[in-house]
């Protein structure tokens, strides 16, 4: 799984991309894009995705401080990583952008609950506690599903965007 040094600096960019999608979404608190980009570089680049992923949760850390509220971000976006492995890779092309849509939705409804346990184990919360924790976060993960599901729709287009970059290099 060791990249070349091409995929070293696709892969950097690509955190990149994702860190600065981030950034910009910043004006609208739990809409961003990172599901999406997260979807589709495991599709086009199935266990190397893991580089750009990682690379922007290490951004994440520097830009914004590695405090306890960065710690989950470590197994967040694997999670939705390997639902994505998980998937078959021959889904049939009609059906794709509605399966990577309603993945890309759960995983924005389950943040919260995803999250929680490190939040327990961090600030010592009963079972009971972190219930109460996610609970309260719910509105937070509507809005986060409902966004993820319509931002989804930009998943195609990416997968696309990506496999052709792909071929075009291999011609270089």
């Amino acid at each position: 799984m060791k990249p070349a040094t091409r995929e070293i600096v696709v892969f950097a960019m690509l955190g990149s991309v994702m860190y600065a999608s981030k950034l910009i979404m910043e004006f609208a608190p739990n809409i961003h894009l990172i599901g999406v980009f997260t979807i589709a570089f495991t599709v086009v680049y199935r266990k190397k995705a893991l580089y750009p992923i990682y690379i922007y949760v290490l951004m994440t850390g520097i830009f914004n401080g590695f405090a306890t509220w960065w710690i989950p971000y470590l197994y967040l976006w694997t999670v939705l990583w390997g639902t994505v492995m998980l998937l078959p890779v021959n889904i049939p092309k009609r059906i794709q952008p509605v399966v990577y849509m309603l993945v890309c939705a759960a995983h924005g409804f389950l943040y919260g609950t995803l999250y929680a346990p490190a939040q327990a184990l961090l600030y010592g919360l009963s079972f009971q506690k972190m219930v109460a924790w996610i609970i309260a976060g719910l509105p937070f993960d509507c809005i986060h599903g409902v966004s993820n599901f319509f931002c989804g729709i930009l998943i195609m287009p990416v997968i696309s965007t990506l496999r052709l970059a792909e071929r075009n290099m291999g011609k270089a």
